[in-house]
């Protein structure tokens, strides 16, 4: 599935208004929080996403991501994000409207204890691993898959893009660690 908007061109620096993230931690994981928020306003600015478009994400234990995993994917044990799309990305609005109005794109569901283990079987660190869930859950919720090989080539590669990009900016900025 092609997604809309992807890989606009780059609007970093550009004057924009900040797209509003919530975090919930809910984990007793400690999290960059406001690192997390950035890197999502980050991914959706580069993608081209409406400035008024909001995004949620949940941070949570393995019991509480195994409950979600079960009961809306039908798999046994804790994943490591779920995406729960809301709105859709053309929100209705009347014909005289310049721009579409705010709309809810949904919540990405992380969980770090499932991110610590995936980061040190790959072999890079946990900030990473919970960068890359952040940006795969973001890019379900705006309609990219990878249930057959077509798809996942290009989400993985959308996603190795956005990823890229955002920790260039972080070095721009001074803030790589």
């Amino acid at each position: 599935m092609s997604a809309p908007g992807r890989l606009a061109a780059s609007v970093r620096g550009a004057s924009r208004p900040a797209m509003p993230v919530e975090i919930a931690n809910e984990s007793d994981v400690p999290v960059d929080e406001a690192g997390l928020a950035g890197l999502c306003r980050f991914v959706l600015a580069d993608l081209g996403i409406n400035p008024m478009a909001e995004l949620s994400v949940l941070i949570v234990d393995v019991a509480y991501m195994a409950s979600l995993n079960e009961r809306w994917m039908g798999e046994k044990g804790p994943t490591d994000v779920l995406a729960f799309p809301m709105d859709e990305l053309t929100t209705a609005r009347r014909p005289d409207d310049p721009e579409p109005g705010p709309s809810l794109l949904g919540d990405v569901v992380l969980c770090p204890a499932v991110a610590v283990r995936q980061a040190t079987a790959a072999g890079h660190g946990f900030e990473d691993e919970l960068h890359l869930l952040t940006a795969h859950g973001i890019l379900h919720l705006l309609g990219y898959d990878h249930g057959d090989v077509e798809e996942e080539r290009e989400m993985f590669g959308v996603q190795a893009t956005v990823l890229r990009s955002w920790r260039a900016s972080r070095r721009e900025d001074g803030a790589a660690r």
